[in-house]
């Protein structure tokens, strides 16, 4: 387990794509009424939060800017997620239909973005996590995409790179990491 600042990360909130369980990758789909919804609530956890001026690093890609700009009333970009190859903008479905076995298999999306065809595969997309994490200086605040968080999250706790596919990848909540471990902030329903 490794030492960083602290850090709250916020998952986008829900896209088009994100409910049609379409691979997003580097490609973009805006945030549906539910996803609008869920940065509302992010904005409601992030007001003490952003009191204490933490650094703020955003995703340079539109469904995490828009989050962003409702949680946190706009912010600098600078993370994007793992690139899914020749499977950005195909459904699951289509995926395990043309790759019966890999279907068989039960994948984490992460497991399945891993596997895409000229992707940019799991080892490097963590590389890429690390140095940002690596270059941390203060308490910061994260916003970004669910499997840059499931791995993100994987690095700071500790765990191995294998779980971290199997890590919650809720939208809606903020995620603080601190001293190893992580907690969920959450609004009462």
């Amino acid at each position: 387990m490794s030492v960083h600042p602290k850090i709250w990360f916020l998952r986008h909130g829900q896209t088009e794509w994100n409910r049609a369980f379409r691979l997003q990758g580097h490609l973009d789909s805006p945030l549906t009424a539910q996803g609008i919804a869920e940065a509302e609530q992010q904005a409601r956890l992030m007001g003490p939060i952003l009191a204490q001026n933490p650094d703020i690093l955003v995703s340079p890609l539109g469904r995490a800017q828009q989050t962003a700009r409702i949680a946190l009333n706009g912010a600098p970009s600078r993370l994007m997620e793992i690139h899914a190859g020749g499977w950005q903008s195909l459904s699951r479905d289509e995926i395990f239909a043309a790759h019966p076995d890999l279907a068989t298999r039960d994948p984490a999306p992460l497991d399945i973005y891993g596997a895409a065809p000229g992707g940019e595969g799991v080892t490097a997309f963590r590389a890429r996590i690390q140095e940002v994490l690596n270059s941390l200086t203060a308490p910061t605040v994260l916003v970004a995409h669910g499997l840059w968080g499931q791995v993100l999250r994987a690095e700071v706790c500790g765990l191995d790179l294998a779980d971290a596919g199997r890590l919650s990848n809720r939208q809606g909540c903020v995620y603080l990491l601190e001293d190893g471990s992580e907690t969920i902030l959450d609004t009462p329903a």
